[in-house]
């Protein structure tokens, strides 16, 4: 039953992308960047050569780190990215991070339902990259993921391999991914109080705000980014087991939010993911077999930063050392695994 399944993903998967768009590209490369933001998020499809004319480029989220990785000198393509069903719609003028005039709207069928399930997410994405090899002639692969373009990411790696596709994942690199779950979610889920927040007034507030919007916006994320979904014996993480094999991970954690008295599985936090699941320190070396590990003094996103009257440079999507480890860790992912395991990572 299982083996039909997938077969009927990939003969899905081959149909639709064969359907996908006449582009032309002005050349082509083989290996790309590909940005995937996180829950909720609405974002553009870009390329290397093309993005929105109005507003932040690539939303904001993939703005800055999109800018950062072109003047590196690589291929970057941000997915396509919606909170809601349907395909991308130009955010208001006036409403946070907007963006406008931009490059070519994908159908539906690839762009990522950001507010839904993680593995519809994933194969969404997955039926991106195609088009992207289709299309622009891409082959070798290094996702980047920020919140949950993370665990989507993932979600898309698993598939790639499963069905055999023509794509090689060279790296993954996840910014303030929630591999263990993040407070917010867990907080709106019930698996946390607010007294957690050890009086700390973001804290509590953000915390409160968020479960006023997971009750109204969410479509089935917010149930999953938890300790209950993710981890455990039977936890979306083990069933990860043996994908990530062969594929350098980079982790990059926020801690603007620090308190040596609370719980150090949520303590220090970006905002929304604490370290501890920034890290995947709930997650084995068999599921995640090679890791390394940055953290700083930041914040979860911009709109995080912004919420706490903070400068944009304290968001690990916008700042510029946060940046230069994200361009380290594709420069270095051919020798990576030749290098020591957990480096920078908690014992």
């Amino acid at each position: 039953m299982k083996k039909l399944f997938l077969t009927a993903i990939a003969l899905t998967s081959l149909v639709l992308t064969g359907c996908a768009p006449a582009a032309a590209p002005a050349e082509k490369e083989n290996r790309a960047v590909v940005i995937m933001s996180g829950g909720g998020a609405t974002s553009p499809f870009t390329t290397p050569t093309q993005a929105c004319k109005t507003g932040l480029a690539a939303g904001n989220t993939d703005t800055a780190l999109r800018e950062s990785l072109l003047k590196a000198g690589k291929q970057v393509y941000t997915a396509p990215a919606m909170g809601d069903w349907g395909t991308v719609v130009e955010p208001a003028a006036d409403s946070f991070g907007a963006f406008g005039d931009c490059p070519e709207v994908l159908p539906e069928y690839l762009t990522v339902m950001s507010s839904g399930d993680i593995n519809a997410s994933g194969e969404r994405l997955a039926r991106f990259v195609m088009y992207l090899h289709d299309t622009y002639g891409v082959t070798d692969v290094d996702f980047v993921g920020h919140s949950n373009g993370g665990l989507f990411s993932r979600a898309a790696i698993r598939l790639i391999k499963q069905l055999e596709l023509p794509i090689t994942v060279r790296s993954l690199t996840m910014l303030g991914t929630p591999n263990d779950g993040a407070f917010p979610t867990e907080y709106a889920a019930g698996e946390v109080e607010l007294s957690e927040c050890l009086g700390d007034a973001f804290c509590e507030k953000f915390l409160t705000v968020w479960k006023s919007y997971a009750g109204q916006v969410d479509k089935g994320l917010n149930g999953e980014d938890t300790t209950h979904y993710l981890d455990g014996d039977d936890g979306w993480n083990q069933a990860q087991e043996g994908f990530l094999d062969g594929i350098p991970v980079m982790l990059i954690g926020g801690s603007q939010w620090s308190n040596p008295a609370g719980n150090p599985e949520l303590w220090p936090f970006d905002g929304i993911t604490p370290v501890y699941s920034a890290f995947a320190q709930g997650i084995s070396d068999k599921v995640i077999p090679h890791r390394t590990c940055w953290s700083a003094p930041l914040t979860h996103s911009i709109f995080v930063s912004d919420f706490a009257e903070l400068d944009w440079q304290t968001a690990m999507t916008w700042n510029t050392e946060s940046l230069a480890q994200v361009n380290k860790a594709i420069d270095s992912a051919d020798e990576a695994l030749s290098q020591p395991n957990r480096q920078g990572c908690p014992e």
